[in-house]
């Protein structure tokens, strides 16, 4: 094998991709970061020492969660930039080190792990050596199942505590956990159950995570309101914006103003269009376009330049590849790069404005309007309405049918189920599964629409937050006794994130897909499904029945 890599849900076979990522990733990128990944565990073997001897470290901690952003699949293809980074995780790791060691006690290097005191100047050891860490490395099928679901859960924690830490909202907890969990999977002492627990601790400071983003997130630009969302375009040239980072959104909209440029989102941005803070903007047009596996197309249609943020990119094509611009950890070869802020001054988007200027208005796709803006305080305003119809028997309950979405056609079960949900029912939603659904015209329920778009993927705490209030109104102890059934999509670690944040709820009975992760091993599965009731979709049909049977 070239490279072996099993992290997203279109790995090959279902078992793994070991030529080329089916996302497009060179064997050669994959295996720098599994470096970097088994790297940043050495790194966070010395983190975890000092956390517990109460130091606390801010450059290990933003360089860990950054890094691991870094590889998380879609995010960055660019293999010169891991090899820069792999170099600079030498210096945080030794930085680390010493910081310990001054402060509390000398450590010999013959009873560290390897990846705490290996390195190699040389580039080309550096690339011997990435074939020799990867998930493979771990000969027991289940530790190496839990270690990969624990490496996975913590990529999405890591990328959603980068977000929150931009917008100035920082929790040394989780960031100590990034570490301490990172270090566990170098811990050949450390059992299934053991490594299971993990697992559902990191579940619960992943739900600590969202909260933490959301806060960010609400404070910076308010509480999403419910919104009309353009899907039309206007006649100016445009920049559209992809991803998640409404930091850049912000910066991006500032600078345009008066430029005569106007912007759109497309993919994770569009819940951007229900914020508060943005609707100001009379050059912010709407989304254009739809889930990020379909850019080839939109991207070309779109005539103006594109900024992505952070993942989903898809390795452009040639024909509008001069278009596309990467900023923060997001990278692929040969497109160029916003740089990141610095002494807190604002990234300049000057290139890709006056790029703007210069090319056509997009095409058209569609036209209309999408809603969304339906995030926790929207659905919570109304919950009087909400518990007033479950109780008349006008809602019949709610299915969660949050996650990503992804280009195997099977995910065409998610529109089939939409379709085939009762008029009773309301879909609750978070993240780019919903664009399998979203433009369907379902209706409402006593004005209330059938799909509530809470937004992105980390928005999905917004639906644990919704339960945990209806639970509190309506008396019921148990979460699982609300009219609330799950249907969740999955693609990569985020996706895997919020599955575990739902699990660490005592959330039973979720329906997982389109198909179940190749890293799951049958033995953690089985675990699994007996401490969670998991189990994979079926058809149409017969999940739409037990899911009727479950509300």
């Amino acid at each position: 094998m070239s490279m072996f890599c099993y992290q997203c849900q279109e790995a090959a076979g279902n078992e793994g991709c070991t030529v080329k990522g089916v996302c497009g990733k060179e064997p050669e990128t994959a295996n720098l970061q599994d470096l970097l990944i088994w790297l940043l565990k050495g790194v966070s073997y010395f983190g975890e020492k000092a956390n517990e001897a109460g130091i606390e470290d801010e450059e290990t901690s933003l360089f860990v969660t950054e890094s691991l952003f870094s590889t998380i699949t879609n995010v960055n293809f660019d293999e010169e930039w891991f090899e820069e980074r792999i170099k600079r995780t030498y210096e945080v790791r030794s930085n680390i080190r010493k910081i310990y060691e001054s402060e509390v006690d000398k450590l010999e290097d013959s009873e560290l792990p390897e990846a705490a005191t290996w390195r190699a100047d040389d580039i080309d050891r550096c690339y011997e050596k990435s074939k020799e860490v990867g998930a493979l490395t771990t000969e027991d099928e289940d530790i190496r199942s839990l270690r990969e679901l624990l490496t996975y859960g913590i990529k999405g924690i890591a990328a959603y505590a980068d977000h929150a830490q931009i917008l100035g909202e920082s929790r040394e907890e989780i960031f100590e956990f990034i570490q301490r969990g990172l270090a566990a999977t170098l811990d050949d002492s450390l059992g299934v159950e053991d490594l299971l627990g993990l697992v559902v601790e990191s579940g619960e400071i992943a739900v600590k995570t969202m909260e933490a983003l959301d806060k960010a997130n609400t404070g910076s630009y308010g509480d999403p309101e419910p919104t009309e969302v353009n899907i039309g375009v206007r006649d100016n040239p445009a920049i559209l914006i992809s991803g998640h980072d409404l930091k850049d959104m912000e910066e991006l909209l500032k600078q345009t103003e008066g430029e005569g440029v106007d912007v759109y989102t497309h993919g994770e941005m569009l819940p951007a269009n229900a914020y508060p803070a943005f609707k100001k903007y009379d050059h912010f047009v709407g989304n254009y376009g739809n889930s990020w596996w379909r850019q080839n197309d939109e991207f070309e249609k779109f005539n103006g330049p594109i900024l992505m943020t952070t993942n989903c990119l898809v390795p452009p094509e040639d024909s509008y590849k001069s278009r596309v611009y990467t900023t923060g950890v997001v990278g692929f070869p040969g497109l160029p790069h916003i740089a990141d802020r610095e002494n807190g001054t604002q990234k300049d988007f000057g290139e890709m404005i006056d790029h703007a200027k210069e090319t056509d208005p997009p095409e058209e796709l569609e036209s209309g309007t999408i809603p969304g803006g339906f995030a926790h305080e929207a659905v919570l305003d109304r919950a009087d309405e909400i518990i007033s119809g479950i109780q008349s028997g006008d809602i019949r309950g709610f299915v969660v049918m949050a996650g990503c979405d992804g280009r195997h056609a099977s995910r065409d079960y998610y529109k089939e189920v939409a379709k085939a949900l009762p008029e009773d029912t309301i879909i609750l939603t978070a993240g780019c599964a919903k664009f399998r659904y979203n433009k369907l015209d379902l209706g409402t329920i006593d004005g209330i629409p059938r799909i509530l778009d809470a937004g992105q993927c980390n928005d999905s705490y917004s639906l644990i937050k919704i339960a945990k209030e209806l639970a509190q109104v309506t008396g019921v102890e148990d979460i699982n006794e609300l009219p609330i059934a799950y249907d969740i999509a999955w693609y990569e670690q985020k996706a895997v994130t919020v599955l575990l944040a739902l699990l660490s709820q005592g959330v039973k009975g979720i329906r997982l897909g389109p198909t179940l992760p190749a890293f799951v091993s049958e033995g953690v599965l089985d675990v699994l499904v007996n401490k969670f009731d998991l189990k994979p979709i079926n058809s149409v049909e017969a999940d739409v029945e037990a899911i009727l049977e479950e509300l």
